[in-house]
């Protein structure tokens, strides 16, 4: 099942209330969503996913805390060396059969700019592409699709670590680092266009941060993406993100003539304190009311969570950046000044082996009642398929231990029915209430 077999002809006249969006169809085939997961650290490396690349570096004063800084550290002959052990072992032919056989359709694949758009200035390296095509390959073989994902640009779109450079947001400072981006979106659809059968989509940038960027540069970005793109994949679904604005803000933009154009929206519940210092019952209604959000974004362009985990504690080594601690205990200093509970522990909060009964109870509802919330929209991709130690945020791990629901659609706590009119949807969820 594609995104273009779901999507077929979506005309973005108008962002605006007062122009409708065509749609020529309907979800496709049997009303299928999509239903996938992210190959995250393999092509971007993040400490946290594998935390096992950046050890040598904890507790020393070389402050090496992203990609960009991996390969400043060990030089262009080192970092290339493990980065190719890394890109042949993170991500096995074995890995995406499992993935098939847990009933997903499809697989996002975060890739940098730098693959597609090298700098000699960079401390970047490159080699990605032989292995971004095996994988590919695999994911046909195995009867998934695929979609690319770009998801680091020059001076980096949010200054996150995984955008490749942690630090400043600094994208918008240069006509070249602009220039460079599109010129990675153009590798990326060349890639696309020459497996038209199993990359149906390409993210043209991941999670530009609306609060260090023009908005309106971040639109026109995506005017001369689309351009660009169209000129190489004339078939394929262009994907972008929200820059984190709510519906409303982006019903105010102007984009004409667009087709084949998917809003992609991630949702956490652990980076602000408004969701982290929720109870299990609260976590679940927020999720309904992400619903709505999806539900009010769809209704003007077809919207997919590209992003989405089963965490409620920041808890994860290195989650909020190499060698910082987490809000959950006060081990990182923010607005509480302290732990979300008095007590609070990050004890024992990402290892499965270490949830009781409850709490393996709850992760489950959590889990469907996500993806009850997603599918209101197109569907959702997890964020990740797998990581080294942080069990909530392990797709393939999680399935296993009956923690997510093998296929998606045998739910136990939600019977979410998946009907000819999606449109009208009723979320059935215990915690959804219309």
């Amino acid at each position: 099942m594609k995104i273009l077999d779901i999507v077929g002809t979506v005309l973005l006249v108008s962002f605006a209330y007062s122009t409708p969006v065509t749609r020529t169809k309907r979800f496709g085939k049997g009303g299928d969503v999509i239903r996938g997961v992210n190959l995250g650290g393999l092509f971007v490396l993040e400490p946290w996913i594998t935390p096992s690349l950046f050890e040598q570096w904890n507790g020393s004063n070389r402050k090496v805390v992203d990609e960009w800084t991996f390969c400043s550290e060990l030089g262009k002959y080192e970092c290339t060396r493990r980065l190719q052990q890394h890109w042949s072992t993170w991500v096995t032919e074995s890995d995406i059969k499992t993935l098939a056989s847990l009933g997903l359709n499809h697989v996002r694949i975060p890739i940098g700019h730098w693959a597609f758009a090298p700098d000699p200035a960079e401390p970047y390296v490159q080699g990605q592409l032989p292995y971004l095509e095996k994988i590919i390959r695999w994911i046909g073989k195995h009867g998934l699709n695929a979609v690319i994902d770009l998801h680091g640009v020059p001076g980096s779109q949010n200054g996150f670590d995984n955008s490749g450079r942690f630090g400043g947001i600094e994208w918008q400072t240069s006509q070249q680092n602009i220039d460079r981006s599109i010129q990675a979106v153009e590798g990326i659809a060349r890639v696309a266009a020459n497996y038209p059968t199993i990359v149906d989509a390409v993210q043209v940038l991941n999670e530009p941060a609306n609060w260090g960027l023009s908005v309106d540069q971040v639109i026109e970005f995506y005017k001369r993406a689309y351009t660009s793109f169209r000129k190489l994949a004339p078939n394929a679904i262009m994907v972008v993100h929200d820059a984190f604005l709510s519906p409303t803000d982006w019903h105010k933009f102007n984009v004409p003539g667009w087709e084949n154009v998917i809003l992609d929206t991630h949702n956490y519940h652990i980076f602000v304190k408004d969701r982290l210092v929720l109870s299990r019952d609260q976590h679940l209604q927020a999720t309904c009311d992400d619903a709505r959000n999806v539900r009010s974004f769809n209704t003007q362009l077809w919207t997919v969570t590209g992003e989405w985990s089963l965490a409620t504690t920041d808890c994860a080594k290195w989650l909020n950046g190499m060698e910082k601690g987490a809000r959950w205990d006060g081990s990182l200093p923010w607005e509480m000044n302290g732990p979300v509970y008095g007590g609070a522990t990050c004890s024992g909060q990402n290892s499965i082996d270490a949830w009781d009964h409850d709490t393996r109870e709850f992760f489950r509802q959590f889990a469907e009642t996500q993806m009850d919330a997603y599918e209101a929209g197109s569907g959702w991709f997890f964020w990740n398929f797998k990581t080294e130690g942080a069990d909530d945020w392990n797709y393939i791990k999680l399935a296993q231990n009956k923690l997510i629901p093998v296929p998606p659609t045998n739910r136990i706590y939600s019977k979410y029915s998946l009907g000819s009119d999606r449109w009208n949807i009723k979320l059935n969820s215990t915690w959804c209430h219309e």
